[in-house]
Order: structure tokens, then sequence, then C-alpha cells
């Protein structure tokens, strides 16, 4: 009878360990989990710079995406508003065009790319790019080139000057992002000029 207590208390023992095993190891991993997830979402540099690239070049492809084709040679110009200065200014086209070019040459200084042929130097982008496909695609493969600038940051480089450039890397990479803002809200005056709502501005009060 005693051998009999003695072997259910001792299963009843083993059984209490196995299972404060299995919690603390359960706990342990949980723990481990946050840590590694907190880690991922942790931003850093690059993500940061990354994301403030992607925000403004979404806004800027949506706005070249809403004009319509036979829309992207459009200019103030055209309108002749009384009191107005807009002789000169660029079309829509050439807005987009600027911006992708100018994407290159600010942000070619972080990553070292050789520039495309034919984009120029009076800051227009390639001439012969005409239709809104190609144009589109030539804004978002300049954008590209500022996620891989983005990429090449580090604390350690991030204040050196960059390729034959005076500004430091992590100027050139926001310089870009501020530069392409600033036609962002000339754009989005054309596409209203047309009686097109902004696509960041629908489903919101006018």
């Amino acid at each position: 009878m005693k051998q009999t207590r003695s072997l259910l208390l001792l299963a009843t023992v083993i059984f209490a360990v196995a299972a404060l095993a299995e919690t603390i190891k359960g706990a342990a991993a949980a723990n481990e989990g946050e840590k590694q997830q907190s880690t991922q979402s942790a931003p850093t540099l690059v993500s940061t710079v990354d994301r403030e690239i992607s925000a403004v070049e979404k806004q800027i492809v949506d706005v070249a995406e809403a004009m319509p084709e036979d829309k992207f040679n459009f200019s103030p110009e055209s309108l002749n508003i009384p009191g107005s200065d807009y002789k000169g200014v660029r079309a829509f086209a050439v807005q987009l065009k600027h911006v992708a070019t100018s994407n290159y040459y600010i942000w070619s200084h972080i990553t070292g790319d050789k520039l495309p042929e034919g984009l120029g130097d009076d800051g227009n982008g390639p001439a012969n790019l005409k239709r809104k496909a190609e144009i589109i695609k030539f804004l978002k493969d300049s954008f590209a080139l500022g996620h891989k600038a983005a990429a090449t940051l580090t604390t350690q480089n991030m204040l050196q000057a960059a390729e034959n450039s005076k500004s430091t890397r992590l100027h050139l990479a926001e310089f870009g992002v501020a530069h392409a803002y600033d036609h962002y809200g000339q754009m989005v005056e054309y596409l209203r000029m047309n009686g097109i709502v902004p696509p960041a501005s629908r489903g919101k009060s006018d």
C-alpha cells in the first residue's frame, strides 16, 4: 500500500515538473518571438528613408496615372488666366520627366550608377519620351534608384560626402524626396485645373 502511494506521489511530482518545464519553455519561446517581432518592426535608418521615398513615389505615380494621356501636354499657360504669369512653365509631362531626371542626378551620387542616356542638361529629361506609359516607366525607374540609394545608408557613412558631391549622402537621399514633393504640389494643381480630383484627396472632404 505504502509502495503504491509512493509511486502515485512520484508520478504526480514528475507530471508537475514536466508541466512546469513546458510552461517555462513556452514562455521563453513567446518572449523570444516578441523580441524578434520588436526587432523586425523597429525603424532603422534605411527603412525610414526608404519609406519616405516610397511615400512620395506613390503620390507622384498616382497623379501621373490620374491625368489622361491627352492632357499630358497641359500647361496652365494655355488657360490665359488674366493677371497670371504661367508663360514658359513646364507642361505636365515635362514636370514628370523633370522629377525623374532630378532623381537620377541626385541619387546617382549615392549609388555611383551611370546616368541613363539622353537625360539632357536642361533638367527636362529625354525629349523622345512622349507617351504616358513610357514617361511613367521612366519615373518609376528613377525611384528604383532612390530605393537603391537608401539601402546603402549606414550610421557610419550617412554624413560622409557622396561621390562627386559636397553634400552628405543623407542630405542627398532626403533632398530627392523634398524636391519630388515640391513638384507633386504643382502637378496636383494641374489636375484640378482640368477638373480632376487628385487621388490623395478622393473620398475626403474636398
